[in-house]
């Protein structure tokens, strides 16, 4: 695939004097210059959109997938829904499942990518392994398709037992159309502890009852370069720093060729910081959002003196966080866990100068304690249609449980039940930096986004006015003010 890449430069802010346009210039070209020599590895594979597969998951283990002979997914979509009766417990109803003595029960699952997901494939060997006598065949659905084939499945009746959610903002529809099991009973049946997921099962608890089970989580934290803190002077970042000194250590750092900080142009970035105390979410415009002010003054703030790069620029040349860090002259820059592994495998390559690197929790507002972060969580739901919801459950409640946590530790990936011991393996994988695992430690992950209706539609004002606000078309009042009436609007 060819791609061009046009790149323009921005003028520099008509305020700032012409030392500091020469400074900020020179930290834009080499951005340019970083954004055209290593775009290509970014760029994502084009991948085929065929009917989902149905893999055996002990086969698919050995590298083998073979086709499904019937997934659900047809031809022409069905446009028939879940009556809302089927959301309750109807497990006394199972009659496809068996309990004899050398009986094995199938039970379907649905998921993206699966033959490239080691923690899945892990956890559902481990799970395979405990309980022989259930098998899971994998339906693997294009990631770019998932949605839209899940979707049809679900209404089109297949014999699906467990899925993933892939994106929140699907889960109020999936409530609302009863295709999500309730787990309130079997969770208090099986005594589940649900404190061990530090909060990132409540955004699946709706009015009162939890419909999902988180079993991978990611959440913010902050990176940062070694090296430049080094040859500036500067105490590397701590585990407990608030975001005022986390702007104070920005600017102590910057120079005439390094970036203090990276904050990438996800709207996120900076909206994030005003619900980490979750006290707050994104559908709250009763306060005019002026939680997310304090915020937006220190972004834009940055952004005017240079100490970061400009929303404009990052956005025109769609520059990837992963190449603004890993061209080594950017100091620091909040970003998921997920992270990790994509610049452990930069490193293991050869791809990124950045080899000296280390992490530290998310920083966090004045009022709250460290440990306070943004994140996201991937649940697995149970089809309330589903004759086989005793061995579903089972396989739910395993893949979420501390026991399976380790699975998912083993190759990096962070699971939804965080404790000492999976900190530790993570930590211990080749590549890993000093104190991750203090630094991975965490009391609360709000929820980037809530579920709810009208979640996307506030999201996309949300995204749209962020710009106009970092690109300086509007002030951070009008920008908040807009958000607000906006939002209002949509929620009425």
């Amino acid at each position: 695939m060819q791609i061009d890449i046009i790149m323009t430069e921005r003028k520099a802010n008509k305020k700032v004097e012409n030392t500091k346009k020469e400074k900020v210039s020179m930290k834009r070209l080499a951005a340019i210059i970083m954004g055209i020599s290593i775009c290509g590895s970014l760029l994502s594979g084009c991948g085929g959109t065929g009917a989902p597969k149905e893999t055996s998951s002990k086969a698919a283990s050995e590298g083998t997938t073979t086709a499904s002979e019937n997934s659900g997914d047809t031809s022409e979509e069905s446009s028939g829904e879940s009556s809302g009766e089927t959301a309750g417990d109807t497990s006394g109803e199972n009659k496809g499942e068996t309990g004899g003595s050398g009986e094995v029960t199938s039970i379907k699952l649905a998921t993206w990518d699966y033959t490239s997901n080691d923690s899945t494939s892990n956890a559902i060997a481990a799970f395979e392994a405990k309980y022989p006598d259930i098998k899971v065949e994998v339906i693997d659905i294009p990631s770019t398709d998932y949605n839209t084939k899940l979707n049809v499945m679900l209404n089109g009746g297949s014999e699906l037992d467990a899925y993933f959610i892939k994106d929140a903002p699907n889960t109020y529809d999936l409530y609302k159309k009863g295709q999500m099991l309730d787990l309130t009973d079997r969770i208090a049946k099986d005594n589940v502890d649900m404190t061990g997921f530090n909060g990132t099962d409540q955004p699946f608890n709706i009015e009162g009852k939890q419909y999902a089970m988180p079993v991978r989580t990611d959440y913010y934290v902050l990176y940062y370069n070694k090296d430049l803190f080094d040859a500036a002077g500067v105490a590397y970042p701590t585990n407990d720093m608030t975001w005022a000194e986390f702007e104070k250590t920005a600017r102590e750092v910057a120079s005439e060729d390094v970036y203090g900080a990276y904050i990438h142009t996800w709207q996120t970035q900076v909206q994030n910081l005003g619900i980490q105390d979750g006290k707050h979410d994104t559908l709250d415009f009763s306060t005019g959002y002026d939680f997310f002010k304090p915020y937006y003054e220190m972004a834009v703030g940055m952004q005017d003196d240079g100490i970061i790069q400009d929303f404009g620029s990052l956005q025109s040349a769609n520059i990837h966080y992963s190449s603004a860090f890993q061209a080594g002259n950017v100091a620091m820059m909040p970003m998921g866990t997920w992270y990790v592994t994509t610049l452990t495998a930069a490193i293991k390559a050869g791809d990124t100068e950045v080899t000296n690197w280390g992490v530290a929790t998310m920083p966090h507002p004045e009022n709250v304690e460290a440990g306070y972060t943004v994140g996201a969580s991937t649940p697995l739901v149970i089809n309330p249609t589903s004759k086989k919801q005793d061995a579903a459950w089972k396989f739910i409640n395993f893949l979420s449980s501390d026991e399976c946590a380790g699975e998912y530790a083993k190759v990096g990936a962070v699971p939804a039940r965080l404790n000492d011991s999976v900190l530790t393996e993570i930590a211990s994988l080749e590549g890993m930096p000093e104190g991750l695992a203090e630094a991975f430690k965490v009391k609360s992950i709000a929820a980037d986004r809530p579920i709810g209706e009208n979640v996307t539609e506030v999201d996309s004002v949300l995204t749209e006015v962020h710009g106009l606000i970092m690109l300086g078309e509007v002030s951070i009042e009008e920008g908040l003010a807009e958000m607000a009436e906006r939002s209002e609007e949509i929620q009425k």
